[in-house]
């Protein structure tokens, strides 16, 4: 069968909850007497499971006959080569596609709501009946799409990690961070529980627990952030989380933007235990501790996430 074109499509998946499950328990049955020993309704379970894997079914029977294939689980996008004209397709929730951003150089990327049901999937425009007139449209250059802005943390020592949702500086575990945090020409040494810094693109997720509990504490419901701000705005926010004054450790830079005037450094203090990590996946990090020094800043790549027609 001759191809509708010479494109490589990239079918990005995930396990579901039940797969992750046999993997553990090593059968289905073993996993289904956890669950209802457990009180919990096996059923929801595999029908998350049949409903995924329907959608992935589909998908392939509709990218298949346009082009390359390729099918790719999310364990595998560190290392995988993707091509610049490779066009991406995610099936799944809301951080899949955020992950697989990550590793991409603003290739566009097609976002599946597998189960508009039970996922409000706020990054996940199109539903799978949707896919073949979406693709088209992308292969015609009659889509428009949105561009994100990622968030790099560079580190003394030439070590790098990309954002697209938030960066997480400070310990491995529920302990105290110790470092000096520079910004915008001023220095303070600080003791917390650790720095997110948040992209546009992740400005409604963890940012906004930090800032519901900052206005809860204040006793107010208003803030210019509140709703987040552009994925596209060239400029990052960071939020110090539980900052602690003492004689030795200051709380005057607890809260700001990152833009290109305004550099952002921190230095450890912290003998051990000190991690960098984005996006949740605490698994991959890069190591913060004494005698670390990471910058971070707006990155210069992009991404690119297909939202609708023109």
């Amino acid at each position: 069968m001759k191809k509708v074109s010479q494109k490589r499509f990239i079918l990005v998946t995930r396990k579901t909850r039940l797969q992750e499950l046999i993997e553990r328990f090593n059968t289905w049955p073993q996993a289904k007497f956890y669950l209802e020993h457990n009180d919990i309704d096996a059923q929801d379970y595999l029908n998350e499971h049949d409903t995924y894997q329907k959608c992935l079914v589909e998908a392939e029977r509709v990218l298949k006959p346009l082009g390359r294939f390729q099918q790719l689980d999310r364990v595998l996008l560190p290392n995988y080569q993707f091509g610049s004209s490779d066009i991406v397709v995610v099936v799944g929730q809301d951080g899949l596609v955020a992950n697989t951003l990550k590793y991409l150089k603003g290739q566009p990327v097609i976002a599946i709501n597998p189960d508009p049901a039970r996922w409000d999937g706020k990054l996940l425009p199109f539903e799978i009946a949707q896919l073949k007139e979406v693709v088209m449209a992308t292969l015609a250059d009659r889509i428009s799409s949105k561009s994100i802005t990622f968030a790099e943390a560079t580190t003394n020592d030439g070590q790098r990690l990309l954002a697209v949702n938030d960066l997480f500086i400070g310990p491995k575990t529920h302990t105290s961070a110790y470092y000096t945090l520079n910004w915008n020409g001023v220095s303070e040494a600080q003791s917390s529980s650790g720095v997110i810094i948040s992209t546009g693109f992740g400005s409604t997720g963890w940012f906004q627990s930090i800032l519901a509990g900052a206005m809860g504490i204040a006793q107010t419901n208003l803030h210019e952030l509140s709703q987040g701000f552009d994925w596209d705005q060239p400029r990052l926010q960071f939020s110090v989380r539980e900052p602690f004054p003492s004689k030795a450790t200051g709380v005057d830079l607890v809260f700001g933007e990152i833009i290109n005037n305004t550099p952002f450094q921190m230095e450890s203090q912290m003998p051990e235990n000190g991690v960098i990590f984005s996006d949740g996946i605490e698994s991959d990090f890069l190591a913060f501790n004494s005698g670390t020094v990471v910058s971070v800043a707006v990155a210069k790549v992009q991404g690119q996430l297909v939202c609708g027609s023109e």
